[in-house]
């Protein structure tokens, strides 16, 4: 993009000069307009409107325009290159404004850099007419003509022994205007303006202006400048995290000792963002290593006067006005060097040549990558499940019935002591009849009693995993390591924030468990079932809640038939290959135990033994169903499986928890009739057996009669008649009950 002469001089002014880059700047710029008026590049009509902007921006025009003068007879002799000059404006390199066609310039984002990778600056030398007027050059950058300046060349000491020199609370009486004039006068003896002060401890000035009643934190008129000192380290390595923090500084002096004092400009409305503003600088200078005297934090503190001597060593100005243009464009960008957020991306550019998803890790429900909550109430074999789900990945398996992707996984055990952990691994194996082929892709980190919080805990892990291709990571259970208040949806963001930097610094799946808040689920949406805030609902990218089905009486009847039936298929298998029990027995129990133990009878009481056993499991199996919620994938029907301690197992071949409810999913109303007809039905089958019970004990039908059966269950002759009726199959003929020839 080209320009002239006058728009790089006059962009540089307007972005610069008046924005308090004054004695510099003038020096400077006068030493690049008189390279272009050597060159003959700048017409003399442009060279008087810099000349004339240049007094117009200057408290004291004629000193300005002196000042701006020298420097262009002196950029005339021995022109000098803009890149070369002395002094940086940090202009990005970018040649004035943008056209409306060209493209913007790209942007370079980079974090707060650590300490020791700051080269030190090497200290420039005092300028050569520092004595006295860096003190005019400094009032200049510092104050408005008309404001008071308190400035301090008296000390004492707290006794003779002292070997600090301290200073006493100094005058307040000129304004910034008449010591500069003073300064210009003086003809170098500062003395003549302020006093001699004492060599051996130099001179001080309060950073920001006064009323002129006193020199406390309320005497002070503009909370425009706070300090930022340090007394440890390297003066060039002060001096250059200075720079490098880009801060919007009035001035830069030198103590004449073991600090660098930097003049921020925080431009603050009251005492109350005074104070913020400071906290917030000196937090961001402690990030970048500078070890911050964090005693200067009021306005109206003493910092040390440019233009006198200290212990023979020089109190000078190293830089005017410097760094970025205020505060607010200082704090953006802090924050922008924080931003490690991706630039917006145009659709247009990969719409037709999309990207690869990522694989499957279970199929229909989970991406390698993606996130993954497994959510359900205590004794639903969580733990089991996620066991399984680690199982299933290392070996390529389905997991309740979803074929995985094979890969390397991490088991994160935060509830088990170690021992128990690795035997539920071989207890899942063995009770699944999965042969361990891939066991080496299993690994387990057990931190029962050593968790840390999940933000603690994650550069650990990274740090731990990064090198092992983890296709996922298994966290168990999420509670031991939770942060914040679980209710809290900004604190539940912020944690589940956590699992995102898992599965973006690893490039693997993240599955965790969580429990469901108290009370009957049913009448909730899986989403909702989880324990606190709706984030753990809302931030996988699914959700698979478990959730107890109710097993009625017949139901449970019959999964004690079909258990007790497997059992004996697998006992008989041990001992015989082909199994000799006629098929129909097999169906029935008792029929086929009586088969078996007739025809295995030397193994007759290990048959009985399984039966037993079948028995007792069926009893503690429990009925669940599987809810998922998808981001991803499309919707998935719900899946009914059983826990059959340690696994879980599909519904699919049983089909006995098909029409299964979970409490709470039924209205109130239909809850209660449903009661009332199961207790009719109990009732009903319990009259059935008492009435056929007490037609026995007296010879049976054809023998007993209704009288009997009154006096056999203690009830009157009319309920007795009532209920042979109802629950046998026989009739009643005077009294005798008699065969029914119609059944």
């Amino acid at each position: 993009m080209s320009r002239s002469a006058f728009d790089h001089i006059n962009n540089t002014l307007n972005l610069h000069y008046y924005k308090g880059n004054r004695h510099n700047c003038r020096r400077d710029v006068g030493r690049l307009v008189g390279g272009y008026l050597a060159s003959g590049s700048l017409p003399g009509s442009d060279f008087d409107k810099i000349r004339a902007a240049i007094a117009a921006g200057s408290d004291t025009p004629k000193h300005a325009v002196d000042e701006f003068d020298k420097a262009v007879a002196f950029g005339q002799k021995e022109p000098v290159a803009w890149e070369e000059n002395s002094w940086s404006f940090d202009d990005d390199g970018q040649d004035g404004g943008f056209g409306w066609d060209d493209p913007l310039p790209g942007k370079t984002l980079k974090a707060i850099p650590r300490p020791e990778w700051v080269q030190p600056e090497e200290l420039p030398e005092p300028a050569d007419d520092w004595a006295p007027m860096d003190f005019a050059r400094y009032l200049e950058v510092m104050f408005q003509a008309e404001e008071r300046v308190g400035v301090c060349v008296d000390t004492w000491k707290k006794d003779e022994a002292g070997s600090r020199w301290l200073p006493k609370k100094g005058v307040w009486d000129r304004t910034a205007g008449q010591l500069i004039e003073l300064v210009h006068s003086c003809k170098g003896d500062l003395g003549a303006v302020l006093g001699d002060p004492n060599e051996e401890a130099g001179a001080w000035i309060r950073i920001n202006p006064l009323d002129g009643d006193g020199c406390r934190d309320e005497n002070v008129t503009a909370f425009r400048h706070a300090l930022l000192e340090s007394d440890e380290g390297d003066l060039g390595q002060q001096l250059a995290i200075i720079l490098e923090m880009q801060l919007p500084c009035s001035a830069i002096v030198h103590s004449g000792k073991k600090s660098i004092h930097a003049l921020v400009r925080v431009e603050a409305e009251s005492m109350h963002e005074y104070r913020s503003r400071v906290d917030y600088l000196y937090k961001i200078a402690e990030k970048y290593g500078l070890k911050v005297d964090g005693g200067n934090r009021n306005p109206s503190r003493l910092s040390r006067l440019p233009g006198v001597m200290r212990s023979g060593k020089p109190q000078y100005m190293i830089s005017g006005p410097c760094g970025l243009a205020d505060w607010q464009t200082w704090v953006d960008h802090v924050e922008d060097l924080k931003d490690d957020l991706p630039d917006p991306e145009r659709l247009s550019e990969t719409f037709d040549n999309l990207p690869d998803l990522a694989p499957a890790l279970i199929d229909g429900i989970l991406r390698v990558g993606h996130k993954l909550a497994v959510t359900g109430p205590s004794k639903a074999g969580k733990s089991f499940a996620l066991i399984e789900l680690a199982g299933a990945i290392a070996e390529g398996r389905e997991w309740m019935g979803m074929q995985c992707k094979q890969g390397p996984v991490l088991y994160i055990n935060l509830e088990l002591d170690r021992v128990s952990c690795l035997h539920r691994f071989h207890d899942v194996f063995h009770a699944h009849g999965w042969e361990p082929k891939h066991i080496d892709q299993v690994d387990i980190w057990n931190l029962r009693g050593k968790s840390v919080p999940l933000d603690h805990l994650v550069p650990k892990l990274i740090r731990r995993a990064h090198h092992r291709g983890y296709v996922a990571v298994i966290i168990d259970p999420i509670y031991k390591v939770l942060t914040g208040d679980e209710n809290n949806a900004e604190d539940m963001a912020k944690f589940c924030n956590q699992f995102d930097r898992i599965a973006l610094s690893l490039s693997c799946a993240v599955i965790y468990v969580h429990h469901h808040s108290k009370g009957d689920q049913g009448g909730k949406r899986a989403i909702d079932r989880a324990s606190g805030s709706g984030v753990f609902g809302r931030d996988p990218d699914a959700v698979l809640d478990l959730i107890e089905l109710m097993i009625d009486k017949d139901r449970r009847t019959t999964i004690e038939k079909k258990v007790c039936c497997d059992a004996l298929d697998r006992f008989i298998a041990g001992i015989d290959t082909d199994n000799k029990v006629g098929m129909d027995d097999r169906t029935v129990v008792d029929a086929y135990l009586l088969a078996a133990q007739g025809i295995y009878k030397q193994h007759s009481d290990k048959i009985i033994s399984a039966v037993s056993d079948g028995y007792v499991r069926a009893r503690n199996m429990t009925g669940w169903r599987i809810d998922a919620t998808l981001r991803e994938f499309a919707p998935a029907e719900s899946k009914r499986i059983w826990f059959d301690w340690p696994i879980h197992s599909s519904d699919d071949s049983w089909k006995l928890l098909k029409d299964a409810k979970a409490a709470g999913e039924e209205p109130p109303w239909m809850a209660q009739q449903n009661a009332k007809k199961a207790a009719q039905k109990d009732k009903t089958a319990i009259y059935k057996a008492e009435t056929q019970k007490a037609i026995d004990a007296h010879g049976g039908i054809g023998n007993a009669t209704v009288k009997n059966v009154a006096e056999e269950l203690k009830i009157s002759y009319q309920a007795a008649l009532t209920r042979v009726k109802k629950y046998s199959k026989a009739t009643v003929i005077r009294g005798l009950i008699s065969e029914n020839e119609d059944c």
